[in-house]
């Protein structure tokens, strides 16, 4: 057992880093790369061209964590490195990050390279971040540790987002000469914020030691023949498979609802002022919803907090067919904000629930990878709806089959059952 469990440091210094990592998150990811991307990066070239750039780097970033993420957990399981394998990846995205402050304008390539690289470091510093939880919190504690983390990632991105937005209104209150230098100052903000609020983690957070931890080159051997090894280990556990394909299918809805919802507003011609508050509204909303949710399962249960997560999420989809006014679009972004964080995080502490500790490291990379092969179904099912009916507001609706689906197989799940299998308490 970790020195870490059961200690109030230790559970606040493993949450603050979601407050560091998000910044990310929102300020890169969401917010300003893929607009600067075009705009700047590659200025000159078609629209066509750009999106097929962009969306080749994200594909690509997707492709590495997808198959890197089981075996770097393994690795990490073998050696006891979570901490150290955490380290890496975020100095590597760290990096990336900054290094793009100094990306000039028509470079694209260089540009997206380091988009690329910093995504897998923050997609894999996730696999090492997640699976820490079972070293800071007892499995009672998981449901508001995980919560705690996500409130804070909800309210540090939106923090520094809402910085970096002030940055590139008014540029000339910081000092910067344009909009295009406050982007790329922006940048280095969540590079250096990044790195800054990583560290309570690595100062109050500690590993079980293992005096036989083995050496870099037996882990890595060790963690490549672990993987057939926990294919078939998750396959005889059913509480675990039947919640990997429960997660699957309605974090599928949640992300295709994230990815979608600009382009559905711009699609309604809402301006891009509008959307940056409406992200706003669902960082700041989603910071006292997450630690409440959190709450909420301790009292109550977890599962029947994701139930409510995932009624929402169904009502919002369905309320989008109806959606004609921006402040509509607020009331969806502000419902967004209520259960987004929610039903991340309880699903990352049930899911701890049903996996053997001390193989935290390699099921949270298939966890994981769960997730980056999320928003799979979501855009094809929305694409063949609009061909079939040639309405793109009826296609929206068509994700409520992710959320029912994914609800009533999450029904099946008993993390009693599983509890009784690892021989620990719920």
């Amino acid at each position: 057992m970790s020195g870490a469990r059961g200690n109030r440091r230790g559970r606040l210094g493993w949450a603050f880093y979601d407050w560091a990592n998000s910044a990310f998150a929102t300020t890169v990811i969401a917010g300003f790369f893929p607009v600067f991307f075009k705009t700047f990066w590659s200025a000159g070239s078609p629209a066509e061209t750009s999106t097929l750039q962009l969306g080749i780097g994200s594909a690509l970033a997707s492709l590495v964590v997808l198959f890197a993420a089981p075996l770097a957990g393994a690795i990490a399981d073998h050696g006891h490195r979570k901490k150290a394998g955490l380290a890496i990846a975020t100095a590597l995205a760290v990096a990336a990050t900054a290094a793009l402050f100094w990306v000039g304008r028509g470079q694209w390539l260089t540009a997206m390279m380091l988009f690329v690289i910093a995504s897998i470091g923050f997609f894999m510093a996730m696999v090492f971040y997640d699976s820490l939880i079972v070293d800071v919190a007892a499995p009672a504690d998981y449901d508001r540790v995980s919560a705690l983390g996500y409130g804070l990632g909800y309210l540090g991105g939106g923090v520094l987002l809402a910085i970096n937005v002030a940055m590139t209104l008014e540029p000339h209150w910081f000092g910067l000469v344009d909009r295009a230098a406050a982007v790329r100052w922006s940048f280095l903000s969540v590079a250096v914020w990044w790195a800054l609020f990583s560290i309570p983690l690595f100062v109050t957070v500690s590993e079980p030691s293992s005096r036989t931890a083995p050496g870099a080159r037996d882990a890595l051997r060790a963690g490549l023949a672990e993987l057939a090894v926990t294919a078939r280990d998750i396959l005889s556990r059913r509480e675990v498979w039947l919640f990997l394909l429960a997660y699957w299918l309605y974090i599928d809805g949640v992300h295709t609802i994230i990815r979608m919802a600009v382009d559905f507003g711009l699609s309604l011609g809402f301006g891009q002022q509008s959307l940056i508050v409406a992200l706003l509204l669902v960082q700041f909303i989603g910071f006292p919803a997450a630690v409440g949710f959190g709450w909420l399962a301790s009292f109550w249960d977890t599962k029947k907090a994701i139930y409510l997560g995932l009624a929402v999420y169904a009502g919002i989809t369905a309320w989008g067919y109806f959606l004609t006014a921006v402040w509509q679009f607020y009331v969806m972004a502000a419902a967004i904000g209520l259960v987004q964080g929610g039903v991340q995080s309880l699903s990352r502490s049930y899911f701890a629930r049903l996996i053997p500790e001390n193989k935290a490291g390699e099921y949270f990379g298939v966890y994981n990878m769960m997730g980056k092969f999320a928003a799979v179904i979501g855009p094809a099912l929305v694409g063949v709806t609009a061909a079939a009916t040639g309405s793109a507001r009826l296609s929206i609706v068509s994700i409520v089959i992710l959320f029912a689906v994914g609800g009533f197989l999450l029904t099946r799940v008993d993390a009693g059952r599983a509890a009784v299998v690892e021989g620990r308490q719920a």
